[in-house]
């Protein structure tokens, strides 16, 4: 993978802002690829498996998996297929690794099983990564599994069979702008020995393209075509590879093979768009820890929490979760990613209905958890994920209008009592939550969805809370999760800000807290509500996934609806994530 490598440019620093957004660009007006005469209803068919699906396996898989991420005794930095890049390994160094690579282990039958088990319904696997080397026998170069490893078998055929058998859909990866090992691949993604010298135009012609046609006409019928990193990819270079997808009509394709073409879907990487991308397909590819292919040092795995709610939360906003998981070079799934899956694929078991064929919810915001719809004859079914189960017995559906014509625990199918009011729909629930992590209630309306929008107040004890995720954002900023946690970041342009909208009932003074992280020396902003600016600053936490509380000051607010913004001061900002502002009355 690479996108997060070069769209995180105000982490990273690593490219020119305007090859950035060329690169993170999936604007609705770029042309769908290779399909212009397709109507809307064709897309919708081919489509439509895709978008009920919403639960996919990403594998990242190679021969970067044999040195894991070590090199020369050492640790190189970064996500653990990008190490010949990183530790600039010569060509001929680094093919070696191939003789090491004999995944005796690899039974694609039970990765198979697991992602079923996990609850997914598709596979999309690394057929050709950047450092060029393919998983299946490929006829236009040695560089492949069959001719140089011990193992000297096609790795794909049997996962197509498998996929094929226990009814789950397959795609390939393919990297068609970066290859480190074959002539011309690398005048894109880096170059540093004279091995790679050549054409990245004959590579395209004699490597890419070729390759391109074999795994397309080779496994079976596919349902993705996932395209990586468009470096210097024109649309010359594009159009090579556009009559391909001739050879399977039905494939979906992403919006990262360059040239102008927009594809399919969009593809944000480690991420969670704030509000989805409206009007497009799109998919959230992300990491179990922080690697796509195998690293033996990477042991920071995300909770199964964490994993359940990103996957409410991208399906709440209209998404598919594609999760990775990067097996060894002896052909096993790490056991935290097999742990992890099957923990989800429980979840997944009793609360499905509440994730496939479903669509984005109609609310713009809820502060206890997600929801889910699906359109009925007679109104709509939201599926309600709730995270923060109310304490009091009571959970307000807040600013929907509609009739309710019942409500239920998916899991038990247990009714539950509603009731309209001037907040919206009241249900009473349980005492305790069914699963910590995200219990569903089915509620059925009738009626086309009547929803109106509900600002947050103040606590009893007078205490406004303002999160991430309740946040307007004007700018590029992006809300994504953390720790399970949401926060605003990717906050890189000083021009950027947030705001909030709420009611204040108990006028008074207040303290301002933030509670936020940041790796720089200290990021300075205002506070602004009305015509007061709080002059505010936070110091380096260590890092951006180290968040501490810090008092920024006091505000005075007065009686009914007002707005507070957090915004950069252009001299003295730098990039933080911002998880809440709370305003706690001054006593």
């Amino acid at each position: 993978m690479s996108s997060s490598w070069f769209c995180r440019l105000g982490r990273v620093g690593v490219l020119a802002g305007a090859l950035v957004a060329g690169l993170c660009s999936t604007a609705v007006s770029q042309q769908v690829v290779g399909r212009p005469d397709e109507t809307p209803q064709q897309r919708d068919a081919r489509m439509k498996w895709w978008r009920e699906a919403r639960f996919g396996m990403f594998v990242h898989w190679g021969v970067y998996s044999v040195p894991g991420g070590i090199y020369n005794g050492k640790e190189i930095p970064g996500i653990g297929e990008w190490i010949m890049n990183r530790a600039k390994i010569p060509v001929v160094e680094y093919k070696a690794y191939a003789k090491q690579f004999n995944p005796v282990r690899y039974d694609p039958d039970a990765w198979v099983r697991l992602a079923k088990e996990a609850g997914m319904k598709y596979i999309v696997i690394t057929s050709k990564h950047h450092d060029g080397f393919a998983l299946f026998d490929s006829k236009v170069t040695d560089w492949d599994v069959v001719d140089a490893t011990p193992y000297g078998k096609d790795l794909l055929k049997p996962l197509a069979e498998a996929c094929a058998k226990h009814g789950l859909v397959l795609g390939f990866y393919y990297s068609q702008a970066q290859d480190w090992n074959h002539p011309g691949g690398a005048a894109a993604g880096g170059h540093w020995d004279k091995a790679q010298d050549g054409s990245m135009d004959d590579y395209i012609r004699n490597i890419a393209a070729p390759q391109v046609k074999e795994i397309l006409s080779n496994y079976g019928k596919l349902g993705v075509l996932w395209w990586d990193t468009p470096v210097d990819m024109t649309r010359e270079r594009a159009d090579m590879l556009l009559p391909l997808l001739q050879l399977q009509p039905q494939i979906i394709t992403n919006d990262r093979l360059g040239g102008g073409y927009g594809g399919d879907l969009g593809t944000p990487e480690q991420h969670i768009p704030a509000t989805g991308t409206p009007g497009r397909d799109w998919e959230t590819c992300m990491t179990m820890n922080d690697t796509w292919g195998f690293k033996s040092t990477d042991h920071k795995w995300k909770s199964t929490q964490t994993l359940i709610r990103n996957l409410c939360d991208i399906a709440s906003k209209g998404g598919n979760y594609l999760l990775n998981v990067g097996p060894t070079p002896l052909g096993e799934i790490p056991e935290p990613s097999v742990e992890r899956l099957k923990e989800v694929g429980k979840w997944m078991k009793i609360n499905g209905d509440s994730i496939y064929a479903t669509t984005a919810s109609p609310f713009s915001r809820l502060p206890w958890g997600r929801c889910t719809k699906k359109l009925t004859n007679s109104g709509a079914t939201l599926y309600l994920h709730v995270f923060d189960w109310p304490k009091d017995g009571k959970l307000v559906v807040p600013g929907l209008r509609n009739k309710v014509q019942s409500a239920r625990l998916l899991a038990t199918d247990k009714k539950l009592k509603a009731k309209s009011g001037d907040d919206g729909v009241t249900i009473d629930v349980p005492a305790e939550p069914l699963d910590p992590i995200a219990t569903v209630i089915v509620l059925e309306v009738k009626g086309k969805l009547d929803i109106e929008k509900v600002l947050p107040g103040q606590a009893a004890d007078g205490t406004v809370t303002l999160p991430a995720d309740l946040a307007d954002i004007h700018g590029q900023a992006q809300v994504e999760t953390i720790d399970g946690q949401s926060s605003i970041g990717w906050w890189t342009n000083a021009g950027d800000f947030v705001s909030w909208s709420f009611k204040v009932s108990k006028p008074g003074r207040f303290d301002v807290m933030a509670t936020a992280a940041t790796p720089a020396p200290s990021s300075k902003f205002e506070i602004v509500v009305g015509d007061q600016k709080l002059a505010a600053e936070v110091a380096s936490t260590g890092g951006y996934q180290t968040f501490k509380t810090v008092t920024l000051g006091t505000l005075d607010l007065k009686k009914g609806s007002t707005e507070l913004s957090v915004k950069p001061v252009r001299d003295g900002w730098q990039a933080i994530n911002l998880r809440s502002i709370v305003l706690t009355p001054v006593k």
